[in-house]
């Protein structure tokens, strides 16, 4: 795709080290704005902290979210066929025609907080190779992905949320986490759609031969999101690093949407600068993951449903927080005493 700046995955690597970081001045400038502000000092809490990053990113004092935007990525695995899901595969087109006529979770929670979504079917007729053989994409296939989520970014958005709709992705999201972060397979595998204890059995299996035929997944990330991952984790990865390139702050959805963005942490550890995490999903090793990249969830309301709606609803939280600190009044200008 030419109207991306890389078209292999060591120019995607390369890309990674070099992106935009956050504003400086306007983090100041909104630091100072926030003391200012009629409240005491703190009272807002992590609002304050999150106002005053996303004012960072966007690169002004007080910012609006005007335009955020809800990408979901739609994929079908190999390792599916091995029964590591309580669905078949035909679901994840199902699931997609549902979102596009406006009937699913994502519809409701974009209406509810003014967000665009944008759903992005990949090449569901032709899922990834199974990766308990080998590689479950080739180089072209992993790049073509990343292109697809970088180019559904929109660049005059404000605020993104990645998620996706892919049955058996549970068990490639497991992989990617085992592979990089270690520990026993079991620890990783969670019930997904919500299989029994023998499918959990099976997922854990699965995740273990994943590793043993692709020995290269545990030391480079990206190679990890090539040999474990699926097209749809892929383009979250796009997506992501798409956001960091236009200086978009980004919502990270759940387990699977934050093993994507654990590929990226492991080429470049400020890759995900510009992310928070939107919950903590039920899916137990979630919280292994963001203690890893280092993001405390903004919600724990035992989601797993994917689509991106842990990180949509989440929306609601940021533009909380962006709205009390670019509107709310100043001591000076309500007339009140700030205390001095």
């Amino acid at each position: 795709m030419s109207n991306t700046p890389f078209s292999t995955l060591s120019e995607f690597q390369t890309l990674l080290t070099g992106m935009p970081a956050a504003n400086p001045k306007a983090a100041e400038a909104a630091n100072d704005h926030n003391g200012q502000l009629t409240k005491p000092p703190g009272a807002l809490g992590r609002l304050e902290d999150l106002a005053i990053w996303f004012a960072s990113w966007r690169g002004e004092a007080t910012p609006r979210i005007k335009r955020p935007q809800v990408v979901i990525f739609a994929g079908n695995h190999g390792v599916a066929a091995l029964g590591v899901s309580a669905f078949p595969p035909e679901v994840t087109e199902q699931m997609v025609l549902n979102f596009q006529h406006g009937g699913a979770a994502i519809n409701q929670l974009c209406k509810t907080f003014g967000a665009v979504l944008d759903v992005h079917p990949l090449s569901l007729d032709t899922p990834t190779a199974d990766f308990t053989q080998g590689p479950a994409m080739s180089e072209s296939e992993v790049v073509s992905a990343l292109q697809t989520g970088w180019q559904a970014v929109d660049s005059t958005s404000d605020l993104l949320v990645a998620g996706e709709m892919g049955i058996g992705n549970t068990t490639s999201g497991a992989a990617l986490a085992y592979a990089q972060l270690g520990g026993d397979a079991q620890d990783w595998v969670g019930r997904g759609t919500g299989v029994d204890d023998a499918g959990l059995a099976l997922k854990a299996r699965v995740v273990r031969d994943g590793l043993a035929a692709n020995p290269a997944a545990a030391t480079d990330g990206l190679q990890a999101l090539r040999c474990l991952g699926g097209r749809e984790l892929a383009a979250m990865a796009g997506a992501i690093a798409a956001a960091r390139h236009h200086s978009i702050p980004v919502i990270l959805d759940g387990f699977i949407c934050s093993a994507a963005a654990l590929c990226l942490h492991k080429t470049d550890k400020a890759t995900l600068d510009h992310c928070v995490a939107g919950h903590l999903s039920q899916e137990g090793a979630h919280a292994k993951i963001l203690q890893a990249i280092g993001k405390e969830p903004l919600l724990d309301l035992g989601l797993r449903l994917g689509e991106g709606s842990g990180g949509a609803l989440a929306i609601g939280i940021l533009q909380g927080a962006v709205a009390c600190h670019s509107g709310m009044a100043t001591f000076a200008q309500a007339g009140v005493s700030d205390g001095d």
